[in-house]
């Protein structure tokens, strides 16, 4: 992710950009396609050539107010912290996805425009927003974990997440739904885990 420029603002999660306002606004009311330049321009009482000059395409300016969402909403309370003595992997692992996916449960037009952008040209830049983040706390909570269980981890509920993020995209369950079958994901993967510890 490059901090130049007139993108810094929403690389850095400092959403005082008027136009950044404006599209998430958009995305959370009224949805991805709705976001225009020139409904933006007009609804933030700009030029078209104020938006083109910070941001070259409508695909960059809707990345951008995504990015400065999720720093505020998603990963602003995400720190690395030790396990709590006693605290099982299944309570630590979630309450570090309950912190990012509640945002989430309470704007689900985000939601649906995050999927959306990130397969969207630059929308990598969204995934590795949140790696860069999200990993250095998850590893930080297996910190006395195996490493192939790790591994193992995240290729399991990364692919239970992209699957729940399109089931919702496609309207088949709720955003609110997303949390509850985690859980249930994480408790019997982590259970399994550690009975074969204890073994």
């Amino acid at each position: 992710m490059t901090r130049t420029g007139e993108h810094s603002n929403a690389e850095t999660g400092h959403s005082d950009d008027p136009l950044l306002g404006v599209v998430v606004e958009i995305l959370e009311t009224e949805g991805y396609d709705a976001v225009q330049l020139r409904e933006v321009a007009r609804r933030a009482r700009a030029s078209l050539a104020t938006i083109y000059k910070r941001y070259p395409t409508r695909e960059v300016l809707i990345l951008a107010a995504l990015q400065a969402w999720v720093n505020n909403n998603r990963y602003s309370r995400v720190a690395p912290q030790t396990r709590a003595p006693g605290t099982s992997l299944h309570s630590a692992m979630m309450e570090l996805f309950r912190t990012i996916f509640e945002p989430w449960e309470k704007h689900p037009g985000m939601l649906t425009a995050y999927f959306r952008a990130r397969s969207s040209p630059g929308g990598e830049q969204l995934l590795r927003q949140g790696l860069d983040i999200v990993a250095p706390a998850g590893l930080e909570l297996m910190a006395d974990v195996d490493d192939e269980f790790v591994a193992e981890f995240d290729a399991i509920i990364s692919s239970v997440v992209y699957g729940l993020l399109g089931r919702f995209v496609a309207g088949e369950i709720a955003s609110t739904d997303i949390l509850p079958i985690l859980d249930r994901t994480v408790y019997w993967v982590t259970q399994g885990y550690e009975s074969t510890r204890k073994a």
